[in-house]
């Protein structure tokens, strides 16, 4: 089948891992990169071999020649891509947090929807193999019907010194790393009714809250609690694995520290190693991010030339965004927020 040619918006911390994993991601490859920072824009195209270079988006668009785009800027930004995209009819993969507001978000869903183009979250959590082989357990229905879970990022790795930019603002852990947790509750348990929240600020040089326990009411019944902390010192540092719990009808699915799968049922318990792989330019504790970027850029192309629906696609990123509005508004008022208001 026809290489599908892509162009990389924003070179910065996180956009190497993604020029990485395009390198290996079969069927596609990036043609273009846009920065608005010389000296980025010369350390990717580099190191990753791009002749074409642009400072300016507008005319990145302009000269087009690509099949899609993939924008790994700042929430500020991504809006005014986005509808860039949209009036370009060029499909576009957008970073987490899809927005600054949900009202713009909703924006962004409109606008590619109203074109005709694809539109992806890249919300790659998900699409780590751990989480992976839990979704895989409960849908061959190991724990019968499940009624409880809990979601656990909890760790003390230094995440600023590599992105400083996460101390500065009102808002960090459930923007930046909540966000992920959420959605992976949502893959799991299904969509939410209702949310409540609260947060804390331990560490005194951040701006923002590095603490939040988050209950959710799912629409099938199910209740979890999604719980992230950047303040917790463990003997044995979790980062960044995502723990999970379930407990079903049947049985109990239990994805522990170190990558093990724990499922009991009435035939006994069995434990499974399901460690994602080492890609060869990836590294640990990284790892397992990296390689669940290469599992949804993947998915974006396959699905792309199946020319079906994505699995974190704009309009499903809409749930997952409104969940986290919800939390803060939880957390600021002490009260519980009905979310389907807020999608209406």
């Amino acid at each position: 089948m026809t290489e599908l040619k892509g162009a990389l918006i924003g070179c910065g911390f996180f956009a190497i891992n993604q020029m990485h994993a395009w390198n290996d991601v079969e069927g596609a490859r990036i043609t273009a990169i846009c920065d608005r920072d010389p000296e980025r824009l010369k350390v990717v195209g580099d190191q990753f071999g791009i002749d074409r270079r642009y400072s300016d988006a507008e005319a990145l668009f302009a000269d087009g020649g690509f099949d899609f785009v993939d924008i790994a800027t700042t929430a500020e930004s991504h809006r005014a891509l986005v509808e860039m995209a949209a009036r370009s009819n060029v499909p576009a993969i957008c970073q987490k947090p899809f927005a600054k507001t949900l009202s713009d978000a909703k924006a962004m869903v409109k606008a590619c929807r109203h074109a005709g183009v694809a539109l992806m979250v890249h919300e790659n959590f998900r699409w780590q193999t751990p989480i992976q082989a839990v979704r895989k357990a409960l849908d061959a229905g190991a724990i019968g019907i499940p009624f409880w879970g809990r979601f656990s990022f909890r760790s003390g790795y230094d995440v600023f010194s590599g992105q400083p930019y996460l101390a500065q603002g009102e808002r960090f852990i459930i923007e930046d790393l909540g966000i992920h947790t959420i959605d992976i509750a949502r893959y799991i348990l299904g969509d939410v009714r209702s949310v409540t929240a609260r947060t804390k600020r331990v560490n005194p040089k951040i701006k923002g809250e590095d603490v939040a326990t988050i209950l959710l009411d799912h629409v099938n019944g199910a209740t979890s609690v999604v719980d992230v902390s950047y303040a917790t010192k463990l003997s044995r540092e979790p980062f960044p694995e995502t723990l999970i719990e379930l407990d079903g009808s049947e049985g109990t699915i239990r994805l522990t520290q170190g990558y093990g799968l724990q499922v009991t049922n009435a035939q006994g318990t069995t434990t499974t190693d399901v460690s994602p792989k080492l890609l060869p330019w990836a590294s640990r504790p990284w790892h397992n991010i990296q390689e669940s970027v290469h599992a949804i850029q993947q998915h974006w192309v396959d699905q792309l030339k199946r020319g079906a629906e994505h699995s974190t696609s704009g309009a499903d990123n809409l749930k997952t965004f409104a969940l986290v509005e919800a939390a803060y508004d939880s957390a600021t008022k002490g009260q519980t927020i009905d979310v389907g208001a807020m999608l209406r």
